[in-house]
C-alpha cells in the first residue's frame, strides 16, 4: 500500500484502476476489498451481477476473520476454474435446469422411442469369436478410464471399493484383475499383430477427494499391480458448488460462513478432466483410436471387451455402449434411439423409470414390455463406453468436455419454493452422446449378463430384500457370478464341469459353482483358453482351482478338490490325471460379526482350506504334473 493512502483510499483507487463501480456493492466486501487481489475483486463482481450478493453480508470488520475471508476467495477461484465456462456458466445452468424442475418439464417432451442398431453376441459363437480376435489386435491402440470416485460406505465397507477383493479363493481386488487384465490385453494385441515394439496400453484411474490418496497408496505400495508408474495416471474430480434454492444462489456450508458447501458433480466429469489434462491429444499423437470407460467393481467386465472393442472396430462406432439384456421395468437404464419432432436424433441411456411413461406417451399403450426373446427390445446400459478418439476429441473441442446436467432437487412441499437440503447439478458419462450430431455412429453391444455383468454394489441388508429373482448386486453376488462365468467358459471349452448347488447367505439364495479362477494372462479370450484344455477333463462341484500363470495346460484332468498352480513366464505345465483331496469348504460368516474383517462379512462365507494340491514353478521351463 502506497504510502499516506488509508484502507479507504486505496480500495477507492484500486476500484477506479479496476473501472469497477462498487455504489451498490455491500459494503461489508466494499471494506475488505483491499485483501484481494485484482483478480478476486473480479471474481466478487461477476458473483454480484450473478445474484449472489447473499455471500458477503455477514463478512466481519477488516481485521476480524481476514484470513478467512481471503481462503473463502481461493475456494471461489477454485470452483470458478474447475467447471467448464467459470461459476456465472454453473449458476446459469442452474438458474435453467431449476425452472424446468419447478415446472415439472419432461426432459423427452417432443422425442419417440425407438430401438437403435446394434449388436447383440452370443457367448463362443463364431461372430463372438471373430469379433474377440479383432478387439485383442484393436487393444495396443487403446486407452483405459476407470471412474472411480466413491467409497465403499453403501456396501458396508469402510475402504475405496476397488481395494475390495473381487473373489475371495485368490484374494486378487478389483483394480489388480482390472491391471492384469489391461496387461494380458496388451501381450495377447503385441503378439497377434507381431508387435515388434510392445505398446503400452496407458491406464487413466479418475478419483476424488475420498478415493485420491488411498488410491494412489493402493497403487504404490503394490509396484502398480504390475505395469510401468509411467502408464498410470490419476485425474481428481473437484466437487461443484451448492445450491440453496431455485434462484440459484450459491449455499454457505451450515459451520462455516466463509465457506461455499460444496458435493459430488457424478462421474460426468470424466470427459472434461480428460479434456483439459492434455492426455487426449497426447494419445491421438501416439498413434491410438479408442477410449474405454469402465466404472470400479464388476469384476466380469473384461471378459466382455474384446468382443466389444472388435464391433466398434468394424461397425466403425463413434460411441458402443456395452450392454446386457433387459427384463421390462427392470431397474437398469434402456439404450434407446430418441427421434424429435424437428428431426433430431440420438441414442442415449433412458433411466428404467422414465422408458415407461416415455413409451406410453408415444403411441405404446402398454409401456415396457418384453418381446418375444422374452427380454425388453431396449437392451440395460451397464456404465461401459468404447468412444472412438477423433471424433471425440472433434466434440470435446466444442464443448470444452461439458456434459448435460440434470439437477434433482428434494422439495419441501408441492409448492416448489424451497428445498430440504442444498442441491446441486449432477452429470453423468454415459449423456456422452446427448450432444453428438445425428451423424455420429452411435452403437451397442449385447453381451449375455452371465459374462459381462456382475456390479458390487448393494450392502447384505439391501440386497436381502431385493424381490426373488432379480439381481442382487451384493459382494456375495458378484463373486459367486465369476466363479459361475468361469465354470461356463469351461464348460463351453469342452471340459465337463458339474451343476452348482444353492446356498443362502446374507439372506441372499445363489448358485455355488465350483470356485474356478485364473489369472487374466493365463486366457483373456475364449480362443485362448480353448487352446489349453484338451482330452476329457472334469471339475466336480466342490472343487476349487486357481491357475495363476499364462502357459498351463489341463489335458485329461478330474479334478474333485483343491488345486493351486503358480508358474512364472516361460513355465509350461501340463496338468492331468486324478486330484482329489478334502478341497477348501466355504463356511457362512453372520455380517454381523465383527470377528471377521468387513471384506469377509459383506459377503456372508469364507474359504476354509482343508487340504489342497499347490505346486509353484518359478524356473522356465517344460513341467508335467499328474499325481
Amino acid at each position: 500500500m502506497a504510502s499516506g493512502l488509508t484502507t479507504a483510499d486505496s480500495t477507492v483507487k484500486l476500484l477506479s484502476d479496476l473501472k469497477i463501480d462498487a455504489g451498490d456493492w455491500p459494503p461489508s466486501l466494499v471494506k475488505n476489498l483491499h485483501l484481494l487481489s485484482p483478480d478476486q475483486i473480479q471474481l466478487g463482481k461477476m458473483l454480484l451481477e450473478m445474484g449472489q450478493s447473499h455471500l458477503f453480508q455477514h463478512w466481519a470488520e477488516p481485521g476480524v476473520d481476514d484470513d478467512q475471508k481471503k481462503a473463502f476467495f481461493i475456494q471461489l477461484s477454485k470452483l470458478n476454474s474447475s467447471y467448464p465456462g467459470g461459476l456465472a456458466s454453473y449458476i446459469k445452468t442452474a438458474r435453467e435446469l431449476l425452472a424446468d424442475s419447478k415446472a415439472g418439464k419432461n426432459p423427452y417432451d417432443g422425442f419417440t422411442p425407438s430401438v437403435p442398431t446394434g449388436e447383440v453376441l452370443s457367448f463362443g459363437e463364431d461372430n463372438f469369436i471373430k469379433f474377440e480376435d479383432v478387439g485383442v489386435k484393436e487393444a495396443k491402440n487403446a486407452a483405459f478410464v476407470l471412474v472411480a470416485g466413491g467409497l465403499g460406505e453403501r456396501l458396508g465397507y469402510n475402504g475405496i471399493k476397488v481395494a475390495l477383493p473381487a473373489e475371495t479363493t485368490t484374494g486378487t481386488c478389483f483394480l489388480q484383475l482390472y491391471i492384469e487384465s489391461i496387461l494380458a490385453l496388451q501381450e495377447a494385441s503385441s503378439r497377434l499383430t507381431q508387435g515388434t515394439c510392445q505398446k503400452e496400453i496407458p491406464f487413466v484411474i479418475m478419483t476424488s477427494d475420498d478415493t485420491h490418496t488411498p488410491m494412489v497408496d493402493l497403487v504404490e505400495s503394490n509396484s502398480y499391480f504390475g505395469m510401468k508408474p509411467s502408464q498410470v495416471k490419476f485425474l481428481k474430480q473437484e466437487k461443484v458448488a451448492c445450491l440453496d434454492d431455485n434462484d440459484a444462489r450459491l449455499a454457505l456450508d451450515p459451520h462455516n460462513k466463509y465457506r461455499i458447501q460444496t458435493k459430488p458433480h457424478g462421474h460426468g466429469d470424466v470427459h472434461s478432466l480428460l479434456y483439459s489434462s492434455g492426455l487426449l491429444n497426447v494419445w491421438r499423437d501416439s498413434g491410438l483410436r479408442w477410449v474405454i470407460f469402465f466404472q470400479d467393481t464388476n469384476g466380469l467386465l473384461f471378459k466382455a471387451i474384446p468382443a466389444s472393442l472388435g464391433v466398434s472396430a468394424t461397425k466403425e462406432y463413434h460411441v458402443n455402449s456395452l450392454a446386457v439384456p433387459r427384463k421390462a421395468k427392470e431397474a437398469i437404464g434402456g439404450i434407446t434411439k430418441l427421434t424429435h419432432s424437428d428431426g433430431r436424433s440420438m441414442v442415449i441411456n433412458v433411466e428404467y423409470n422414465q422408458l415407461d411413461p416415455l413409451l406410453r406417451a408415444t403411441g405404446h399403450p402398454d409401456g415396457d414390455v418384453n418381446c418375444e426373446t422374452g427380454y425388453s427390445p431396449f437392451p440395460g446400459n451397464i456404465n461401459q463406453l468404447i468412444l472412438e478418439l477423433g471424433p471425440y476429441i472433434k466434440e470435446l473441442t466444442k464443448t470444452g468436455g461439458a456434459i448435460k446436467e440434470f439437477v434433482n432437487p428434494k422439495y419441501k412441499d408441492a409448492s416448489k419454493t424451497s428445498f430440504k437440503s442444498s442441491t446441486r447439478l449432477e452429470c453423468m458419462m454415459q449423456d456422452y452422446p446427448k450432444t453428438l450430431p445425428p451423424s455420429a455412429r452411435v452403437g451397442f453391444t449385447v453381451m449375455d449378463t452371465w459374462l459381462a455383468y456382475a456390479p458390487v454394489k448393494n450392502n447384505p441388508e439391501d440386497a436381502a430384500k431385493v424381490p426373488k429373482g432379480n439381481p442382487y448386486h451384493s459382494a456375495t453376488s458378484g463373486e459367486m457370478a465369476i466363479y459361475c462365468a468361469n465354470s461356463l467358459i469351461l464348460k463351453k471349452a469342452g471340459v465337463q464341469v458339474e451343476d452348482p448347488v444353492q446356498q443362502v447367505f446374507n439372506g441372499q439364495e445363489v448358485e455355488v459353482w465350483p470356485r474356478v479362477t485364473w489369472k487374466p494372462k493365463w486366457g483373456i479370450t475364449f480362443a485362448e483358453i480353448k487352446s489349453k484344455v484338451s482330452g476329457s477333463c472334469s471339475i466336480s462341484q466342490r472343487s476349487t482351482m486357481a491357475l495363476k500363470g499364462r502357459d498351463i495346460f489341463l489335458e485329461n484332468l478330474t479334478l474333485d478338490g483343491a488345486l493351486i498352480i503358480n508358474s512364472t513366464d516361460g513355465a509350461e505345465v501340463k496338468v492331468g490325471g486324478s486330484i482329489k483331496n478334502k478341497g477348501w469348504l466355504i463356511e457362512g460368516v453372520d455380517y454381523k460379526d465383527t470377528a471377521f474383517p468387513e471384506e469377509l462379512r459383506i459377503r456372508g462365507f469364507r474359504m476354509e482350506k482343508k487340504e489342497q494340491l499347490e505346486e509353484t514353478y518359478s524356473q522356465p521351463g517344460k513341467y508335467t504334473l499328474k499325481p
